[in-house]
């Protein structure tokens, strides 16, 4: 597979590598996803950089942590029915090696949710933008809740799957 990495920090232009590499399989409880958009976030942006001043945890990276794209593989003890759901996933390069910018990535079955992608054309692009925001909710549920974030007004038509926070439609109400 095609994918970006790094295998020391600093600036994009000096560190990332773009290249093949060995497409990841899917260990139990893993879907492996065929990516459509990889996510930035800030805080990938700092981890390659060492804005936190963390040495790298593993010897090579593949950067970005959210993305959405297509399931096409899945682990042990993953019904069979997510494979082909298109889907969003948070984390991938959290405590883990191998992130999003890559033509696939493997994550946690809990760290992906299905994508009703037909009601919105855009509706990669938005979640490749939005998907940093889209996060397990501290606030009462423990919940993967777009609502909890704001950012529920342009999203929410895309998770028909995800239980909302009591929270979201107030959140004045919020604890």
């Amino acid at each position: 597979m095609k994918a970006a990495w790094y295998e020391r920090q600093g600036a994009a232009l000096e560190v990332l590598r773009v290249g093949e590499m060995e497409e990841p399989q899917p260990q139990p409880g893993e879907v492996r996803i065929r990516m459509a958009f990889s996510g930035v976030n800030p805080g990938d942006v700092k981890k390659r950089e060492d804005a936190f001043g963390v040495s790298m945890p593993y010897p090579r990276v593949i950067p970005h942590s959210d993305g959405s794209g297509t399931v096409d593989a899945a682990g042990e003890g993953v019904p069979p029915e997510w494979i082909g759901r298109r889907v969003w996933c948070y984390g991938a390069q959290s405590y883990r090696p191998f992130g999003t910018a890559a033509e696939y990535t493997v994550v946690p079955l809990k760290q992906v949710a299905q994508v009703a992608w037909e009601r919105c054309k855009a509706g990669q692009l938005i979640l490749a933008l939005t998907s940093g925001l889209l996060v397990r909710c501290n606030y009462c549920c423990g919940e993967v809740c777009p609502g909890c974030t704001g950012a529920f007004s342009f999203c929410r038509p895309l998770f028909p799957h995800t239980k909302l926070c009591p929270y979201n439609l107030n959140r004045a109400t919020r604890p």
